[in-house]
């Protein structure tokens, strides 16, 4: 490295600006795409609404101002106009902005959560997803504090409404009754609606109670299409032979991948076919082309395929791969222009549009600070597990080093779901990545094992029901592949991961004590008290084979819980939760932390405040970036470790060592 070089700074990696949710004009023309701060989610931050032109003729210009949340974007059937959510008069509210600029205009003024808005073709209506208004009962409970509630009724349900734009009018849909709405597409000609709903609002039992239905915007009424799989999401409308169809994505069952399934929904019964059984790769989105055959991503290997529906074989046809990760597709009414977010592995996310099967050019360019930076060389690493199985992964070295300069201290990242995967992406986020941990001199191992995406459904569901069995082998076998090529030092190994992988971390150093350190980041240590505590519930026991009150015991979940190995970990190990995780809640840090003090195991527990699933506040990203570095660095580094007293520079999380 040079020394006119930067170095990567923590606030280099959390004070950049990234792009999201790109959505394509029906006329092809412009892509409408939201910039807001690194790693904090829209609802929660500043964000602004910005346009780019398809064709490159100008550069990209500012919509909104980015001084209140501004977000979802939604083009008008004209192209002239630019609907979004947004929180500036106080509460989240749709708005409309023209393509010039000017001022926003706001079009509702609900004292419920407006959470999405789709315009109707004639750009007289606008389906609007929104809860109940607060009820003068409600609001006398909350003045005086009465808030105690029932479980199961908390969360108001969101219903389906139609704005009428001349009159400013918002009327309820009544035909899905109490049943909360979570998807919406309005069908092409605007004189259909197609709507998932669950039975509740709560993930459990709601994502596994999905009904599909087509409503009719003037008359409010619904026809049911039938019960469909578990998070199901977004219906897509496509015509053949006169009759109009729905296309949507599910989970056969819970954590096998995703399937891509289609139902006539004009027929008299109702029949949902599988349309992706049997392919080797997995859909991750699936997109309307209003005058043509809807357009879908999917997950092959490192890279992303982008397929286009056959009518009358009733199949999907690959048109190209790209190397990376391809997500948020968007296309035009004709389907002949499409905008997405790309990014490879030197290059971070940013809108691309171009034609389907063709080069995509980038139209934003919202990190250029980067390209000021040396980053560490990123390789794809093709192997097998020990039992012959194909497995990939990648590899990222320090910045001007190669593979002869090893062996280095090896970092293995094992990622989250575990139905997702690293593709051969940009590995930088505020969060320890491949990247971050790279340039303080380590190599660092991403592994793809089975129960992920990218290598068609069986391997996605390999894990169901038995989570640290074949995936944990996967990834000790490309361990043991790096030292056996004089990449990684056996005696300086270390392993992390968030949510599922941190689970694999706590898992890993319950099974061996090849580790040196370990970090666990809104990891699972008891799978039991997942489905008690965790919004996940229920479905997590088909992860872990069981809920708890099968029996007695000792029940399947146990012998996959690190909980149950807590007395013979060795491995010093970081756990870090936030305060307020709903789907891996901090008991399940807490419990793991008074496990290994009851055992005299090195270790020590940080909780960030008001954080959940994920860190969106500065402060805390900054602190997590040099704190797992710092812990790293201590177990990894040249000098051996030195006592238990070590402490990282302060910071606002609150800190229990052991």
């Amino acid at each position: 490295m040079s020394e006119d070089t930067p170095e990567l700074s923590a606030e280099t990696v959390v004070d950049g600006a990234v792009p999201s949710q790109p959505v394509i004009s029906p006329d092809g023309r412009w892509v409408a795409y939201v910039v807001a701060p690194v790693g904090r989610r829209e609802e929660r931050r500043l964000c602004a609404l910005w346009v780019a032109a398809v064709d490159g003729g100008s550069p990209p210009w500012k919509l909104t101002a980015g001084t209140a949340a501004d977000f979802r974007p939604r083009w008008a059937p004209d192209s002239a106009s630019v609907f979004f959510l947004s929180d500036r008069a106080g509460s989240r509210q749709l708005h409309r902005i023209r393509l010039g600029g000017g001022e926003a205009e706001a079009l509702t003024d609900w004292r419920g959560e407006v959470s999405d808005a789709r315009p109707l073709a004639d750009d007289r209506l606008v389906a609007v997803v929104a809860t109940d208004e607060p009820t003068g009962e409600d609001e006398r409970r909350r003045a005086e504090r009465d808030d105690a509630f029932v479980w199961g009724r908390q969360l108001r349900p969101a219903r389906l409404r139609l704005l009428d734009l001349a009159t400013g009018e918002l009327r309820t849909v009544d035909g899905l009754g109490d049943r909360h709405v979570v998807e919406v597409a309005a069908r092409p000609d605007g004189s259909a609606l197609a709507v998932i709903s669950w039975a509740a609002a709560d993930n459990d039992p709601g994502a596994t109670t999905g009904e599909l239905h087509v409503v009719d915007p003037e008359t409010g009424t619904a026809r049911g299409l039938g019960r469909i799989g578990t998070e199901a999401r977004p219906p897509v409308w496509w015509r053949a032979d006169g009759s109009w169809h729905l296309a949507y994505l599910a989970m056969p069952e819970p954590f096998g991948g995703d399937a891509v399934y289609d139902v006539d929904a004009s027929a008299d019964a109702a029949v949902h076919r599988d349309l992706t059984a049997g392919m080797a790769v997995c859909p991750t989105e699936l997109t309307q082309v209003a005058g043509g055959w809807p357009l879908a991503l999917f997950a092959d290997g490192l890279g992303t395929a982008i397929y286009r529906l056959d009518p009358d074989q009733l199949r999907f046809r690959r048109l190209t791969t790209r190397d990376g990760l391809v997500d948020s597709l968007t296309a035009s009414r004709t389907g002949e222009v499409i905008a997405a977010l790309a990014s490879t592995s030197y290059e971070p996310m940013n809108v691309h549009a171009g034609p389907p099967g063709g080069p995509l050019a980038r139209l934003s360019d919202t990190q250029p600070e980067l390209r000021a930076i040396s980053w560490g060389r990123q390789e794809r690493l093709s192997y097998r597990a020990s039992d012959g199985l194909g497995l990939d992964g990648l590899l990222v070295l320090p910045p001007g080093r190669s593979r002869a300069d090893g062996p280095f201290p090896l970092i293995t990242v094992v990622h989250g779901g575990p139905d997702y995967r690293y593709a051969d992406e940009f590995l930088l986020a505020p969060h320890p990545t491949g990247q971050w941990l790279a340039a303080a001199g380590y190599a660092v191992f991403l592994p793809n094992p089975r129960g992920g995406v990218g290598h068609g459904r069986d391997f996605a569901a390999a894990v169901v029901g038995s989570v640290g069995g074949a995936e944990w082998t996967d990834i000790t076998s490309g361990i043991d592949l790096l030292i056996a090529e004089g990449v990684a030092d056996p005696g300086r190994l270390g392993i992390g991961g968030a949510s599922h992988g941190g689970f694999m971390a706590a898992w890993a150093i319950g099974q061996t004590d090849r580790f040196k350190a370990a970090i666990m980041v809104a990891g699972i240590s008891d799978w039991g008290m997942l489905v008690a505590t965790g919004e996940g519930a229920t479905l997590e026991a088909a992860l872990s084979g069981s809920c708890g009150w099968e029996g007695a015991g000792p029940h399947p979940h146990d012998q996959v819980s690190p909980i149950s190995f807590a007395s013979k970990i060795r491995t010093p190990v970081l756990i870090v939760n936030g305060e307020d995780d709903t789907n891996v809640p901090v008991s399940q840090a807490i419990y793991f932390h008074r496990a290994l003090s009851w055992y005299g195991a090195e270790h020590e527990l940080v909780i960030y405040p008001r954080e959940g699933h994920g860190l969106v506040e500065r402060n805390h990203q900054l602190d997590l970036l040099r704190r797992t570095r710092a812990w790293f660095d201590r177990w990894l580094g040249d000098e051996a470790p030195d006592g238990l007293t070590h402490q990282v520079g302060g910071g606002p999380a609150r800190e229990a060592a052991t």
